[in-house]
């Protein structure tokens, strides 16, 4: 690839993000007092003070994604897949981490045996197909416990596929007989992208709704997980039209607009859910909670008078997730807003985000945790992914991170920057 096409293809995304809204607020000041732009072109160091916490008790996550093989490749065997994860356990434990959040779900199928979805085609390369009588999730549970650390179940609660060239009925015929999707194709809603049809449950049928509540508490009441946790894809990112005209029309007895609809519909989700789980660690004496990592930008101070200083595309918007009010009405226990961009990003500047983020929490029972990109650490300052953490360390309000993904640090995928970001840690590892 040509440079010229390198930075056509680099220019769209930013436009595809964030838009055309660079901003120059003078909000924080450096060490010596002088003003430094939250967002715009210069040197990390100036925002990153050296009164930052002891990090012994900070929570230092990693995701595991399955989607694709990201981060974990399919297996033939019981064996394969245990030798495989125990390298991994072993490798986030002796650098530090103490959490693990594995995708379980990222198809509406799953990494462990149920009757409410199909084994996930990335556990063994065909949907339906399992490893014997073995059950990955438990063991994975158990050996994530033996090494001391956390286990955060993540789910992708309404995805069905990312993308493909089939049409609806003819992907829904490629899944499993039990996958919710295809026993349903009623309320399987197709986004149109230039790449191809983005398929995924309807958020506006209170059946969906049901179902997705049913999987959580499966899971709860099966598994001693610490925490369940959801990523970022509620409603698709590319701007809906009229797919889900039909549902708004037969399910909104309060008359709402379309946008503060679908809001409402990822509202009753979530609600849902913290209720289930709440339920659940009540009759069994447990704490398990319930955590959400929402696309960074709630919302630009432009388009609302709460939002934060930047210039990007908004949850609340765009993907319909009201992540504050999540966090104001306490329906969830964490928030890992995906912080994936540097300090001196024009349109979404690091500190910005991250003192939005801060403010919010306040006064909330809800902890915060920072969601950082480590894949960025090869095109970043050398020092980026380390001032990050240093400057989360600043403020009590935040109380740790989570990182994008394993095999940035670990593998043939694993970065210099990252690695510096490891070497970092080590002082409180296994502290």
């Amino acid at each position: 690839m040509n440079k010229t096409m390198k930075y056509f293809l680099t220019a769209c995304l930013q436009f595809f993000f964030f838009g055309i809204l660079p901003l120059a607020a003078e909000i924080l000041r450096d060490a010596s007092g002088k003003p430094v732009r939250y967002a715009g072109k210069f040197n990390s160091s100036q925002v990153v003070l050296k009164n930052f916490r002891p990090a012994r008790n900070e929570f230092r996550a990693v995701w595991v994604a399955v989607v694709e093989n990201i981060d974990f490749p399919a297996h033939r065997s019981a064996y394969s897949f245990q030798r495989d994860f125990r390298i991994m356990a072993d490798n986030l434990k002796s650098a530090g981490f103490n959490a693990v959040i594995f995708q379980i779900r990222a198809n509406c199928d799953a990494f462990y045996p149920t009757s409410l979805a199909p084994w996930s085609r990335w556990l063994t390369g065909k949907e339906g197909a399992n490893l014997g009588k073995f059950d990955p999730l438990r063991f994975m549970i158990e050996e994530t416990h033996k090494r001391g650390m956390e286990f955060h179940a993540w789910f992708n609660p309404y995805r069905v596929t990312g993308n493909t060239g089939l049409a609806k009925s003819a992907y829904l015929k490629t899944l499993a007989p039990n996958n919710f999707a295809r026993k349903h194709p009623q309320w399987v809603l197709v986004k149109k992208n230039p790449s191809g049809n983005q398929l995924f449950l309807d958020p506006g049928v209170p059946q969906v709704v049901a179902h997705l509540a049913a999987v959580v508490a499966d899971v709860v009441r099966r598994y001693p997980v610490d925490a369940i946790h959801f990523d970022d894809y509620f409603y698709p990112y590319e701007k809906l039209g009229n797919e889900d005209l039909p549902t708004f029309r037969a399910n909104n007895p309060r008359r709402l607009s379309l946008e503060e609809w679908r809001r409402s519909n990822t509202d009753s989700l979530i609600f849902r859910v913290k209720q289930t789980i709440t339920r659940i660690n009540r009759t069994q004496k447990r704490n398990v909670r319930f955590g959400v990592s929402p696309f960074g930008i709630w919302a630009n101070r432009q388009s609302h008078a709460l939002g934060s200083l930047t210039g990007g595309k908004e949850s609340l918007n765009t993907l319909f997730a009201d992540t504050r009010k999540w966090v104001k009405n306490g329906y969830i226990d964490y928030i890992i807003p995906q912080i994936y961009w540097s300090f001196d990003h024009d349109a979404a500047a690091y500190a910005a985000l991250a003192d939005w983020w801060r403010n919010t929490v306040k006064n909330t029972q809800v902890k915060l945790y920072i969601g950082i990109g480590a894949y960025n650490g090869k095109k970043w300052q050398k020092n980026e992914l380390i001032n990050q953490v240093r400057y989360n360390r600043m403020y009590p309000e935040i109380s740790g991170a989570a990182f994008f993904s394993y095999r940035s640090f670990f593998g043939r995928e694993s970065n210099p920057a990252a690695a510096r970001l490891l070497r970092f840690f080590k002082p409180w590892s296994g502290k």
